[in-house]
């Protein structure tokens, strides 16, 4: 990484510095010709010293990325790609690594995996660059996840919880709602001290314009960066977006930041992958996907961790979505990530039919460490409730039959029920660590059982409100909470 105060502050100081570095000799640089162009994809002959994963530069300004070596013929993808590039144009090697420019010059803005901004602004001054592909931290430089990070979805934050520097992934069929859980996520950082970067993969263009136009009218983006390949960029591009995304997070973490990287999503990024693997004729295996594509995603989600305070103790919290067909999650590329990461948040469709929002099953999602990290007020609460619900989602099914059922079981089918309610949540509506202990304590207390399922949504907005502007806080005793709870659900609205 270039020091910062060794990067010229103006153009005209850089043409300054350059002037005055500049000595007159001998230079050699190595010349190849373009053999063949077409689907992101250039064949170049000549250039016997091109690594992998180095740059190159095409005589008519167009930029690759050496990304196979053959005997005779370099394969390289399309970074950037103008009309005039045909065979027989000129190529020569960088000799450098692909980095992106990096810093809180970029918050707000919307760039490409190469920081080229999107948003019509002028470029980003930044002063420093990153390397897209970087080794994963060492075993000596990570340290333990004891720190909570809210997503702002309830049934997440109580049954499923996440720490700051773990891999969750969110996983289900298309249109269930795992973008959506992503949003609220970053909506909840805020004023949480987190950084964000969200990464839009081969997303259509009005999916990403939605994406950006909540984070905007939330005030999420100024403490966010996007990063966007949208469906008709290049492949080369949308390889390189989550890389892209890590690094920009990467930078806020070294010096001690907390940062959440969304990758939305990495099936797309695995199809592109495995389009650029069979252009460049490397050898298929499962599902037509080359070998190494497990390497890939380990080499990339191996880098969200916490950071040792001798390191700098920043984090960097991942969220991979994946999408499924048909709820298959015993498919390659999801099994994959379920062995990477450290837990799953999964989206049912039947629960999403049946109008269970957000659709979460609890019952294939886990989360391996988050629960380390949870505020122990929360733990305690919610480690009471995750066996009741549990258990009701068991004795319900007894009743979708007629059987009858002793009034002790039927008692507990309607508490499960009511706690069912209670879950559900509102797109776009995160909701505070406060509120989320408040009514954990108030349905371990009993509170809600002699209320009609109808009237939950009403009393959570009331006791959300009167949370919001009471004092109480979650490091207050339990008893403070339990005294104060009945007048804050008999609030008027």
């Amino acid at each position: 990484m270039t020091p910062p105060d060794a990067i010229p502050s103006s153009g005209l100081e850089r043409r300054e510095r350059w002037i005055a570095d500049y000595r007159f000799d001998l230079r050699l640089r190595e010349q190849g010709t373009v053999v063949a162009v077409g689907d992101g994809i250039a064949w170049i002959r000549g250039l016997p010293s091109a690594a992998v994963d180095e740059l190159l530069d095409f005589a008519d300004g167009s930029r690759g990325l050496v990304f196979h070596l053959g005997r005779e013929l370099v394969g390289a993808i399309l970074l950037r790609e103008t009309r005039e590039l045909t065979a027989g144009r000129a190529v020569y090697g960088a000799a450098r690594r692909l980095a992106i420019p990096v810093g809180d010059e970029l918050l707000g803005r919307i760039v490409d995996p190469l920081g080229t901004p999107l948003d019509g602004l002028p470029a980003p001054g930044c002063r420093t660059h990153q390397p897209l592909d970087a080794l994963s931290p060492r075993i000596v430089a990570r340290d333990f996840v004891d720190a909570p990070l809210y997503t702002g979805t309830k049934i997440v934050d109580a049954l499923i919880p996440i720490g700051r520097g773990q891999r969750q992934l969110i996983i289900g069929d298309n249109g269930l709602g795992k973008t959506t859980l992503a949003v609220d996520a970053v909506l909840s950082q805020r004023g949480q001290g987190v950084r964000c970067v969200y990464v839009l993969i081969g997303q259509k263009r009005s999916g990403i314009v939605d994406v950006i136009d909540t984070l905007r009218k939330a005030g999420a983006m100024e403490y966010s960066t996007v990063v966007v390949a949208e469906a008709t960029a290049l492949p080369g591009l949308k390889y390189l977006a989550p890389f892209a995304g890590c690094a920009i997070a990467e930078a806020w973490s070294a010096p001690g930041r907390d940062t959440l990287v969304v990758y939305d999503d990495l099936t797309t990024h695995a199809r592109t992958y495995r389009e650029l693997s069979l252009l460049l004729r490397r050898p298929p295996g499962r599902e037509a996907y080359p070998g190494d594509i497990f390497y890939l995603h380990a080499r990339l989600l191996e880098r969200a961790t916490r950071l040792s305070p001798e390191y700098g103790g920043g984090s960097i919290t991942a969220l991979p979505i994946v999408e499924t067909e048909e709820g298959e999650i015993a498919a390659y590329i999801p099994t994959n990530l379920i062995s990477i990461t450290d837990g799953q948040i999964y989206f049912d469709r039947q629960l999403f039919a049946a109008g269970v929002l957000p659709a979460v099953d609890i019952t294939r999602s886990v989360s391996r460490i988050g629960g380390k990290a949870q505020h122990p007020r929360l733990r305690a609460e919610a480690g009471r409730i995750k066996l009741d619900y549990l258990q009701f989602l068991e004795l319900e099914v007894f009743t979708r039959f007629g059987a009858r059922v002793e009034a002790s079981v039927e008692a507990r089918i309607q508490r499960g029920r009511l706690l069912r309610e209670l879950l559900k949540q509102e797109a776009l509506s995160p909701a505070t660590p406060e509120l989320l202990l408040a009514w954990l304590i108030g349905f371990n207390e009993n509170l809600f059982d002699r209320m009609e399922a109808s009237a939950v949504p009403a009393a959570l907005a009331r006791l959300a409100r009167a949370v919001r502007e009471s004092a109480l806080r979650l490091d207050d005793p339990r008893e403070k909470w339990a005294i104060a709870l009945p007048a804050l659900l008999q609030a008027t609205p």
